[in-house]
């Protein structure tokens, strides 16, 4: 497939900063009583998948964090304040030790664009669609609510679309000259019915083919409150409880909802947190994509 300048730029850029946010993070030493591994980018926006060892409690910001099978996971938002204090504990041969690590994230500069010419209705909605709209809200809120006890984290992401990358996470967009909320996203822009394959095993939550803002969409919980969403969908291959593994078709590519032309939003939530969906995917894939 041929590639844009722009999506060279954007692969070129995207190395570059993971290479900077790799070097900071490298001077952040966890305690090997505490922590055996760890991946991810220190950044905003980022997430990191800890395994400690046995018997470890861990707080992000004085807060606890879940944990399972000795793993965990920690998130930072779009905006995050750039130092974040995580704390162990865990008895040792009959002592009980404590040690707080300040780890500084990386901060990120955002695009801003445009999109002009989208109707009306869908810039500030008409007043006949509200409870349409909070009822909708009601139902994204329950399914981010429900969270799997299981590490289907765990193991690394895939692509879950071939396509160009048309939009990247927390870019502030302007729809019609008005602000908009910032964009949480990776859009991949490919022709409509193009196969959406499930990034990482999960448990479907939500499965509608019908929203206001986002048209068909799916939300895909991979254990320990962190959710993939994918939006714009044209059509749907899952249902609500469905068990998917890595590589199984749940989607097709469509421009269903506030969408201006086919194309996959995909987003990822820890807990509250709107998570970079393109930082937990391997550079190679990013190159290759």
């Amino acid at each position: 497939m041929a590639r844009g300048k722009g999506f060279l730029s954007f692969i070129f850029l995207t190395l570059l900063a993971l290479a900077a946010v790799n070097t900071r993070a490298s001077a952040n030493q966890f305690s090997e009583d505490f922590v055996v591994s760890h991946r991810g980018v220190f950044t905003q926006g980022g997430l990191i998948v800890l395994t400690l060892m046995p018997d470890t409690e861990l707080w992000l910001n004085g807060q606890p964090v879940e944990q399972l099978n000795n793993r965990a996971l920690v998130g930072f938002g779009r905006d995050a304040a750039l130092a974040q204090e995580l704390r162990f504990a865990r008895t040792i041969d009959g002592t009980a030790r404590e040690a707080a690590v300040t780890v500084t994230l990386q901060k990120r500069d955002y695009q801003i664009s445009r999109i002009e010419g989208l109707p009306k209705k869908l810039v500030t909605p008409p007043p006949e669609v509200l409870d349409t709209i909070r009822q909708q809200s009601a139902l994204k809120r329950a399914a981010r609510a429900t969270s799997s006890r299981q590490d289907w984290f765990s193991s690394p992401f895939a692509w879950p679309a071939t396509g160009r990358i048309s939009g990247v996470y927390g870019s502030q967009r302007f729809y019609n000259g008005k602000a908009g909320r910032p964009h949480y996203g990776l859009d991949i822009a490919a022709p409509r019915t193009t196969p959406v394959y499930a990034p990482a095993p999960g448990r479907v939550t939500l499965a509608e083919t019908d929203m206001y803002f986002e048209g068909g969409l799916i939300f895909l919980d991979h254990g320990l409150s962190l959710t993939s969403v994918f939006m714009h969908l044209d059509s749907l291959h899952v249902k609500v409880g469905d068990i998917v593994e890595q590589g199984d078709l749940i989607g097709r590519i469509g421009s269903t909802g506030r969408s201006t032309g086919p194309h996959l939003d995909w987003r990822m939530t820890w807990h509250k947190h709107q998570i970079d969906p393109a930082l937990l995917l391997p550079p190679r894939a990013q190159a290759s994509n």
